[in-house]
C-alpha cells in the first residue's frame, strides 16, 4: 500500500504543480478565459469516455499499467507545452492529458479497493486521500514560488521530471496477473 500512497503522492505533485497555472499559460499563447474553459472542458470530456474503457481493461489487464501509462505519457506531454504557439495545441494536449488522467483516476480507486478489505477500507482510503492532498497543496504553492522565481515553462519540465520519477514507484507495487492485490485475492 505504501508503493500506491507514494507514487500517487508523486504522480499527483508533478501534475498539480501546472494545472492551476494552465490560464496564465494560455494567455500567453493569446487566448482567454473562452478557450481556458474549452481547454478544461475537453481535459473533463476525453477523460470521462476513457474512464469506462480503462476499467474494464484494468479488471483483465491491472491497474498498475495503466497507472505507469498515466505518469510516463503525462511526463511526455508536459514536454510539449513550452514549444506551443497555439491555442488549438493547447486544445490537443489537453485531450490526451484528459486520457491519460483517466487512467490514473480510474485505476487508483480500483487498487485501492483491491488493496483494501471492506473492514478498513474508508480508513484507508481517508489516508491515502490525506497524503495525496498535501502533495497536491503543496505543489500548487510550489508552482506560484518557481513561477515568480523563473518562467512558466520551467514548471512543465519540473512537472515532466517528478511524473517520470513516480513511474519507477508504480513499478514497486506489486499485482498479481490479474490485477488485484495479493491481499484481495488471499481473501484477506
Amino acid at each position: 500500500m505504501r508503493w500506491i500512497i507514494l507514487s500517487q503522492s508523486i504522480a499527483i505533485l508533478g501534475s498539480s504543480l501546472v494545472f492551476p497555472f494552465y490560464l496564465i499559460f494560455i494567455k500567453e499563447v493569446g487566448g482567454g478565459f473562452l478557450q481556458y474553459g474549452i481547454s478544461y472542458g475537453l481535459f473533463t470530456v476525453s477523460s470521462a469516455f476513457v474512464h469506462i474503457m480503462v476499467g474494464r481493461l484494468s479488471d483483465r489487464m491491472g491497474r498498475k499499467l495503466f497507472l505507469l501509462i498515466n505518469s510516463w505519457g503525462m511526463a511526455v506531454l508536459l514536454l510539449f507545452f513550452p514549444i506551443v504557439i497555439h491555442v488549438w495545441q493547447v486544445y490537443i494536449l489537453q485531450v490526451l492529458l484528459g486520457a491519460a488522467g483517466a487512467m490514473q483516476k480510474t485505476s487508483e480507486k480500483a487498487m485501492l479497493g483491491d488493496f483494501t478489505n471492506s473492514s478498513s477500507r474508508g480508513a484507508v482510503i481517508g489516508y491515502y486521500h490525506f497524503w495525496t492532498s498535501i502533495f497536491a497543496g503543496a505543489a500548487v504553492m510550489l508552482g506560484g514560488l518557481i513561477i515568480d522565481l523563473f518562467t512558466i515553462d520551467i514548471i512543465f519540465y519540473i512537472s515532466s521530471f517528478i511524473l517520470f520519477l513516480s513511474g519507477f514507484f508504480i513499478l514497486r507495487i506489486k499485482e498479481n496477473h490479474h490485477g488485484y492485490s495479493k491481499i484481495h485475492s488471499k481473501g484477506r
